[in-house]
């Protein structure tokens, strides 16, 4: 006897929320890659009183607890840059090419531009775009299905 297939669904994809969730990964993206780290301002003069000082609790200086703030925001955009460029590297070559000239490299860059670019014709570079965008938000874990949608 051969083994019996399993059968199962797949909850039907809201098109436009995922759309809509990828499009706002893809710009938080670009804005991370363009930011500087923020620059919290930190008092280095050293500040003498006669007045005793009260126990606060604080285990931290304001110099210690600016600077740990830097590092946390710091190592939360370079983490959220390692996501997005790992989930892009899981993209084909023609998806990975749509995805990064409408979105990363230039933000001016418009669908007919892009298309026009890469030599594709309008339908097909709207049907690689849009399997571009649903494996991405099956890897990033943010499709939104019709059931969450509609709730």
């Amino acid at each position: 006897m051969g083994i019996s297939q399993m059968s199962f669904e797949l909850p039907e994809i809201n098109r436009k929320e995922t759309r809509n969730k990828v499009e706002a990964a893809l710009e938080k993206y670009q804005m991370f890659k363009l930011m500087e780290p923020i620059e919290a301002p930190i008092n280095i003069t050293a500040s003498y009183s006669d007045t005793p000082t009260s126990g606060t609790g604080a285990t931290h200086s304001k110099t210690e607890s600016a600077a740990l703030n830097k590092i946390s925001q710091e190592e939360e955009r370079k983490s959220y840059i390692r996501k997005i460029d790992t989930a892009l590297k899981r993209l084909n070559r023609k998806e990975s090419a749509i995805i990064k000239k409408r979105y990363i490299e230039d933000d001016d860059n418009t669908d007919y531009l892009v298309y026009n670019e890469l030599g594709f014709s309008e339908t097909t570079y709207y049907r690689i775009k849009a399997d571009a965008f649903y494996k991405l938000a099956f890897i990033l874990k943010i499709a939104v299905y019709k059931e969450e949608s509609e709730s």
